[in-house]
């Protein structure tokens, strides 16, 4: 029978399961779902497309007892059954079907047919409370999405989603995906569902880190994952099926479906005979998987008998107390045996201390150091093998410790991370900055393996950070945690990212806020490339060689491709996008905002000389194509109950955010134009340098010492490739660098004669740039507007000075490293005509040849 039109105030009086971070909640309460399939059945004038009442009741009974707590139908249940579910306390994933497995795009008529059923499958059981969500599809095969292309797909499931929510507002929305249409995106879904079957338990762990990637802030359920007992056995199925429960939500999952309840399988007008994946045979009696799923349900999210180590939260506050209160009531909330907090009050002038007094915690108070030594200071006080970090504006997930301990206990890693997700109840202002980019993001090498996890969300193994001395105590406000995970890095230890170990983190509630805050983070820049200068390229851009993740990341343009396998055969079908290089980023980038100015600068000459008018052409595509990008990239952030004037703000925000790191980064110089070399400088031109020497070494023992020696001095050097003809390149500054090569020669007795040849190797833009104003400055003086064409040739001096200067710079390093590997293997700088066992070799080389023709 059909539900009526749905009162609004009487669906807005529901309960409903809500989405929240990484998890379900029902109310306050997290919500883990334990659920299993539930059909399709043979159709019956009675039922419908399920067994009778009375069947149904013992079903759901037997699932209760069996420590289940939600089911999933394919089709959309009548009103009787959801009532007989909230009976028993259990949940509904409800199936709106409709004919996914044909080219539905191109029958007339049909995609608005398939939402107006989507609508009256709504509409039939709206108001029942035992509803926990709805699926608007299940698994659209891969040739159909490759034949209709992913964003016609993407378009038509978005419409279907809004078609629920214009209904019930509330409700939650998904779309049930399979590893063959991966790459399909949906940010809009309210939470990710996959059907996943592997039956090999590394395969299954690497793949649902991968799907953690995919899901981001959202929470993850798997929405079928199952074993045929007729081909592998009921004791096999059951060993597997206890597993893969486990693995699930120590994953951080929010929940699984287990396929299915029964053997009792309908399909196409035919039973299903020829598999069994029920966890109980078609005349109900249990299978020895019953017992096993009832027991991995019983220990979530982790088994009862784990030997949890101790952990020493630490808490670092300089005039925190807006919030700092809600971070530690959060703490005392945590489910966790053995832990303590300690809260370091850097200096606060306000009631932080106070507050922090008012909880079990251990407070010490210190001047004010900043936030490194703050957390040194921590560390110090610490009693726990792990030493764990929340900001004093973020609170933690009431099973934050256990997934980050269970991660430490599992794997090598000595740090691990989590995501660190804004609350919902913050304000449309800090909505808008959750959203802009800027904020602390996680950059991940592989699935599970991190490069960089924020300082906000962080735990290491204690002997390991107190092996690295600590956070560096130069960073006062940010930056100390990049710095110390690629120190961790560099020593040859690996981070991990555990997705499940959340915290919820307060973002700025002004914009004059967020400006101060990128201000900071631009400074923070600087300070790190002036240590780790080897990771910022030419114009000072910060390059990862991970991939960031989080809300906020700026999306270059360009294209992305799908790998599908030859004729669409891939099982496992995913989205790949070529990593972008500096042009692509530029738009987007700090220094962007330089060129602008740059043209600005050219533009208003024009006075001066009217053909430089021209320049506001070029002008206008500077900035038009940064707001390309914002849009691009604000759009997919954007909430589809977002109001237009806080559209608007987040786009305002992703343009005004690279602004306010360039302030700070220039106020610190970090500048494009910045010298490299300590102010050394010899004349960029080709030139060779040859020593001598009395000990023997192989030439990349030669080439590695001086890659050393020019490190040491601060020096940036790349390696060639395995098809360059150079050997090592320094990078001087923005335009200008040195590459070299070496050859050895044997003399005999260890005895070792080196060529270096150097040449300089001056940026194409640079020169293009020079060329340019060159051609300006004569087109002025040929039209008698001298002033014009001085301040031209002026502009175009600038870039050359850079080119000289940079490569200048460079020639400096190499000829100290040159030096320094001299002095320390105890080598020659000489002129080889000058040396005269050097001639009585090449004489003694010159007799022999002769001899032997």
């Amino acid at each position: 029978m059909k539900n009526p039109e749905i009162n609004a105030e009487q669906a807005n009086a529901i309960v409903r399961p809500e989405a929240k971070g990484k998890f379900l909640v029902v109310g306050d309460k997290k919500f883990y779902v334990k659920g299993v399939t539930y059909g399709t059945f043979r159709p019956s004038d009675e039922a419908g497309q399920f067994p009778n009442a009375d069947m149904v009741r013992r079903d759901f009974r037997s699932m209760t007892e069996s420590g289940i707590n939600a089911i999933r139908t394919y089709t959309v249940p009548p009103m009787w059954l959801l009532d007989i579910a909230s009976e028993y306390s259990l949940y509904v994933m409800v199936g709106l079907p409709w004919e996914q497995h044909i080219a539905f795009l191109d029958e007339p008529g049909l995609a608005g047919d398939i939402e107006r059923r989507v609508r009256e499958g709504v509409q039939q059981c709206a108001g029942n409370p035992a509803v926990l969500c709805y699926v608007i599809g299940n698994e659209i095969p891969a040739s159909i999405v490759r034949w209709h292309g992913a964003r016609r797909i993407e378009g038509f499931l978005r419409r279907l989603y809004r078609a629920v929510k214009s209904l019930v507002p509330d409700a939650l929305v998904t779309y049930v995906n399979f590893p063959t249409t991966e790459y399909l995106r949906l940010p809009f879904l309210d939470f990710c569902c996959f059907n996943v079957y592997l039956e090999r338990r590394e395969q299954l762990e690497q793949y649902l880190a991968q799907l953690q990637n995919l899901a981001g802030d959202r929470p993850l359920v798997m929405a079928e994952m199952g074993l045929d007992s007729r081909r592998n056995g009921e004791i096999r199925q059951a060993e597997v099926l206890d597993w893969q429960i486990r693995n699930v939500f120590e994953a951080g999952c929010a929940g699984i479906f287990l396929f299915s309840w029964t053997d009792e399988w309908y399909r196409g007008g035919f039973e299903i005979e020829d598999w069994d994946f029920g966890l109980t045979r078609r005349n109900r009696e249990p299978k020895p998987a019953l017992t096993a799923v009832r027991s991995a349900f019983s220990e979530l999210p982790f088994r009862a008998e784990v030997a949890w180590p101790r952990i020493s939260v630490v808490v670092c506050s300089h005039n925190g107390s807006r919030t700092i209160r809600d971070t530690l009531r959060g703490l005392a909330d945590l489910d966790y045996p053995d832990y303590e907090v300690i809260v370091v009050d850097d200096g606060s002038t306000d009631a932080t201390a106070k507050i922090a007094a008012e909880h079990d915690v251990c407070l010490i108070r210190t001047e004010n150091q900043g936030l490194s030594a703050a957390r040194n200071v921590g560390l110090e006080a610490a009693t726990g093998s792990i030493v764990a970090y929340i900001d004093d504006d973020a609170y933690p997930d009431r099973h934050w410790l256990q997934y980050l301990a269970w991660t430490f206990l599992t794997t090598p890693y000595v740090g691990v991370g989590g995501p660190n997700i804004p609350p919902a109840n913050d304000g449309p202002i800090a909505e808008c900055v959750a959203r802009a980019p800027g904020g602390p993001l996680h950059v991940m090498i592989s699935a599970r393996e991190a490069e960089h996890i924020p300082g906000c969300n962080c735990a290491f193994r204690r002997e390991c950070l107190q092996a690295m001395g600590g956070f560096d105590a130069s960073f006062r406000v940010a930056g100390d945690d990049v710095d110390l995970c690629w120190r961790l890095l560099e020593r040859g230890w690996k981070l991990g990212f555990q997705p499940a170990a959340m915290v919820w983190h307060h973002r700025r509630n002004s914009v004059r806020a967020y400006w101060k805050q990128q201000k900071g983070y631009g400074k923070a820049e600087a300070l790190l490339e002036r240590k780790w200068p080897a990771k910022y390229n030419a114009a000072g851009h910060l390059t990862w060689n991970g991939r960031i993740y989080g809300r906020g990341v700026p999306q270059p343009l360009g294209r992305w491709r799908i790998y599908q396998g030859t004729w669409g055969s891939a099982l496992f079908q995913r989205l790949y996008e070529p990593a972008p290089g500096i042009a692509a980023w530029l738009p987007v980038m700090p220094e962007w905002y330089l060129v602008m100015m740059a043209l600005s600068v050219v533009m208003a000459l024009g006075a001066l000389w009217p053909p430089l008018w021209y320049a506001a052409l070029p002008l206008a595509i500077a900035a038009l194509t940064p707001m390309v990008y914002v849009f691009k990239a604000a759009a997919h952030e954007f909430d589809e109950r977002m109001r237009w004037p806080y559209r608007l703000l987040t786009v305002g925000l992703y343009l005004l955010q690279p602004l306010a790191r360039l302030v700070g980064r220039v106020n610190h110089g970090l500048t494009p134009w910045r010298p490299r070399g300590e102010g050394a400088w010899v004349f960029p031109r080709p030139r060779t340098i040859q020593l001598w020497s009395e000990e023997w070494h192989s030439s990349g023992e030669w080439l590695g010492g001086l890659e050393r020696a020019l490190c040491g001095q601060g020096a940036v050097v790349n390696r060639g490739s395995d098809f360059d003809r150079w050997d090592l390149e320094i990078r001087g500054g923005l335009l200008g660098r040195i590459r070299t090569r070496m050859a050895v020669e044997e003399h005999g007795a260890g005895k070792q004669f080196l060529r270096c040849r150097s040449w300089p190797v001056f940026s194409f833009a640079g020169l293009g740039v020079v060329a340019l104003f060159a051609a300006l400055a004569t087109g002025a003086a040929l039209d008698h507007a001298g002033l014009a064409a001085a301040l031209l040739a002026v502009f175009g001096l600038l870039p050359a000075g850079w080119l000289l200067e940079g490569c200048g710079g460079a020639q400096a390093y190499l000829e100290r490293g040159l030096q320094r590997i001299a002095e320390q293997n105890k080598a020659m700088r000489i002129a080889k005509e000058a040396f005269p066992e050097l001639q009585q070799a090449a004489e003694a080389a010159k007799a022999t040849s002769s001899g032997a023709a």
